[in-house]
C-alpha cells in the first residue's frame, strides 16, 4: 500500500513546529541535503519507516506555568534568553512556550533548574 502525497501533507500539517523542525533535521541527515532541497527529498522520507532513534543531542526547554512568583519566572526567562522585559513577560504569559531551543543536555538541565528555582514549572524535550 503506497502513501499518497495528500496523506504525507496531512501528516506534516498536523505536526507541531518543534516536531517539524526535528523532522527536517532528520531528512537533512538521512539524505545529506540542506533545508533548501528538503522539498525534493521529503516525499521519500515521509514514506519510509522511521529509523532507529539516534541519541538526542539537542534539547528544548519549555516553561509550562510561571507559578505563583510570576516576576521571578520573568527574571529567570530574561536571564536565560537575553530578552527584554516585555518579550520575557509575553513569553511567560503565553506559557507553555519554548524558552531555549537546540541546547545541550547540560544547558537544558541548568535552564530547567533555574526556572524551577524561580517557582515556574517546566520540562525538557
Amino acid at each position: 500500500m503506497a502513501i499518497t502525497n495528500a496523506e504525507i501533507l496531512d501528516a506534516v500539517g498536523s505536526m507541531s513546529v518543534l516536531d517539524l523542525t526535528a523532522f527536517i533535521k532528520e531528512i537533512e541527515e538521512k539524505f545529506g541535503v540542506s533545508a533548501a532541497a528538503v522539498a525534493v527529498a521529503a516525499g521519500g522520507a515521509a514514506g519510509a519507516p522511521a529509523a532507529a532513534a539516534a541519541e538526542q543531542t539537542e534539547f528544548t526547554v519549555f516553561i509550562l506555568t510561571p507559578g505563583e512568583q510570576k516576576v521571578s519566572a520573568i527574571k529567570a526567562v530574561r536571564e536565560l534568553t537575553g530578552l527584554g522585559l516585555k518579550e520575557a513577560k509575553d513569553l511567560v504569559d503565553g506559557a507553555p512556550k519554548a524558552v531555549k531551543e537546540g541546547v545541550s543536555k547540560a544547558d537544558a538541565d541548568a535552564a530547567l533548574k533555574k526556572l524551577i528555582e524561580a517557582g515556574a514549572t517546566g520540562e525538557i524535550k
